[in-house]
């Protein structure tokens, strides 16, 4: 039977993984901030529950030490985050690195805490959540998406280290997820950018700058990822972020950023109209 120790099981993507793979035979560790208040997944067979704060290094390190003496672990999948929505002037120096704490360095920690593991094992693979704002852009959403390119580029470039040890690594980036991960989102108001947020919040809802997935959906990508022995990294998520990464890619960066723009009715800077040499 093969394992999976997942972080951030809770609620969303987390919990919708961990009930896939034990309906697939698998065991699971489903980690979390507060597992004495679970009620779903500690009903299941073959699922154990653990304590994971990923922004606490001595709890990493002892819950991984927990999880490796109940048996082999095959998969680790990274998936607790949050977003923080807002301009960055409006960010408190607290909020900013709490983003990067838990949505970059708690991945970096607690693959940090396997690796050894899976070193001397010579097997093993890492599977970390993203999402299509770790592969294009958004506004207001800066240190968000900061904190996702991070970690596409880390996953990267990690692939060329692991390799040699027979570790994989994979990223799975989803557009939205209809779930309570947007009920965690804190959002910093900057009345300077309530029109913009307004537009953005507008093209969320009609589909046009996001479109929602059921996390169930996004979990069968992750169990993709964990399953099919491809040599690939990446994984675009649900239907809409694989159409908008491939029209990124098609259209190249630059032409695709000036259509959001566009679509949320923004002045480019560079406009002739704006443009001033003083």
């Amino acid at each position: 039977m093969k394992t999976i120790f997942i972080t951030g099981a809770s609620a969303g993507l987390g919990k919708a993984t961990a009930k896939l793979f034990q309906s697939k035979g698998w065991r699971v560790i489903a980690t979390m901030r507060t597992p004495e208040k679970e009620t779903e997944l500690n009903q299941l067979e073959n699922v154990t529950l653990l304590p994971l704060d990923v922004t606490n290094i001595g709890q990493i390190n002892t819950t991984v030490r927990a999880a490796i003496s109940l048996g082999n672990i095959d998969v680790v999948f990274n998936n607790a985050g949050y977003g923080l929505i807002g301009s960055l002037e409006s960010y408190t120096e607290e909020q900013i690195r709490s983003q990067f704490e838990t949505n970059f360095f708690g991945v970096i920690w607690v693959t940090k805490a396997f690796i050894p593991y899976f070193k001397e094992r010579k097997s093993g693979l890492f599977i970390t959540t993203t999402s299509l704002c770790g592969l294009t852009t958004y506004p207001l959403c800066s240190i968000y998406n900061a904190t996702k390119w991070a970690l596409e580029g880390w996953s990267e470039s990690m692939s060329y280290d692991l390799a040699r040890f027979n570790i994989g690594i994979k990223t799975v980036a989803p557009g939205g997820i209809k779930s309570n991960y947007m009920n965690v989102m804190k959002v910093t108001e900057d009345k300077a950018y309530d029109t913009l947020m307004q537009r953005m919040t507008e093209g969320f809802t009609d589909g046009t700058l996001m479109e929602f997935s059921e996390p169930a959906v996004i979990a069968e990508v992750v169990y993709t990822a964990a399953t099919d022995e491809k040599d690939q990294v990446l994984y675009p998520a649900g239907k809409y972020a694989v159409r908008i990464y491939g029209k990124r890619l098609k259209e190249g960066p630059e032409a695709y950023r000036k259509g959001v723009t566009k679509y949320l009715n923004l002045e480019s800077p560079y406009s002739s109209s704006n443009l001033k040499i003083k």
